[in-house]
């Protein structure tokens, strides 16, 4: 007959060689999703703790609208560092046991600020490896998390960057291997109806694609003007420098891209239909619909 007393020490020490398991590898968390509520699960919310960069730069935009193109302008400049997609929203902390929270919280941070602190030590590393002194980051998923990066930056500057939604449209089905028109146009009207509320931004420089290629330096020099840095004639030669690779999830990798040169935004897509919000926002952007 078993002894009780061995069977509830033996369930005892499989329970502490479960929990030091869990110690040693936690659970993973998902990263690649929108960040979690501030604070922690009984409402504590941590002040800010001092940014590295105090006031880094970000493209607001919708995908393929030509902010790789922007970047790799901007990244020519001498004093301006602007490398591939960070994504930084999907750059997470997991406090994978109750004492974690509760020794961070007697540190005065929660996982929003953890992952605040983290975002800025990334940039300021890239920054300093750079030698430069202004840093951009174009991911155009920040168009949906402005209010996180104005939570964590809030002397960030924002460079909206516009483009005509039909031609998002057009370029998204044409990238697409399987396309859905429905949903294509969802997304688009997603991104369109944030950077509405983002071109309205106090401070936010507003540019369009369209202007961009098609009077690079005007819009350029503008771009310098809003970041306090003088213009350079070598900025719109962006072939001439390396800007790292082009590649899925990192940037726009087509030839046109790669050529070196800024080509011509493509015309008015006449054949594209768009629902009436998507119709609504491109007459207040002032494109012809």
């Amino acid at each position: 007959m078993r002894d009780p007393r061995m069977s509830a020490i033996g369930k005892g020490l499989r329970r502490r060689g479960r929990l030091m398991m869990q110690a040693v590898s936690p659970p993973r968390r998902i990263l690649d999703g929108p960040p979690g509520p501030r604070g922690t699960a009984d409402g504590y919310s941590a002040p800010p703790a001092p940014r590295l960069v105090e006031s880094p730069v970000f493209v607001l935009s919708s995908v393929r609208s030509g902010s790789t193109l922007l970047r790799v302008l901007l990244n020519s400049h001498s004093r301006i560092r602007a490398p591939h997609e960070m994504h930084l929203r999907t750059l997470c902390v997991d406090l994978s046991r109750p004492f974690t929270a509760e020794a961070m919280r007697a540190l005065e941070l929660d996982r929003d600020e953890l992952e605040h602190v983290l975002w800025d030590r990334v940039l300021h590393l890239e920054l300093t490896r750079s030698g430069k002194d202004v840093i951009v980051d174009k991911t155009p998923a920040n168009t949906l998390v402005r209010p996180r990066l104005h939570r964590c930056w809030p002397r960030a500057r924002y460079l909206v960057l516009l483009r005509h939604p039909g031609a998002v449209v057009a370029s998204l089905t044409e990238r697409r291997t399987d396309p859905d028109p429905q949903a294509i146009r969802a997304e688009v009207l997603r991104y369109a109806e944030h950077l509405e509320e983002a071109r309205h931004t106090p401070g936010a420089h507003v540019v369009t694609y369209e202007e961009l290629t098609a009077e690079p330096e005007r819009v350029t020099r503008g771009i310098c003007d809003r970041l306090g840095v003088p213009w350079e004639a070598g900025m719109l030669d962006y072939g001439a420098k390396d800007h790292g690779a082009f590649r899925p999830h990192l940037g726009d990798w087509s030839t046109t891209l790669r050529s070196g040169r800024i080509r011509p935004a493509r015309g008015p897509v006449r054949h594209i239909a768009l629902p009436p919000r998507l119709t609504e926002l491109a007459e207040a952007w002032g494109y012809d619909v």
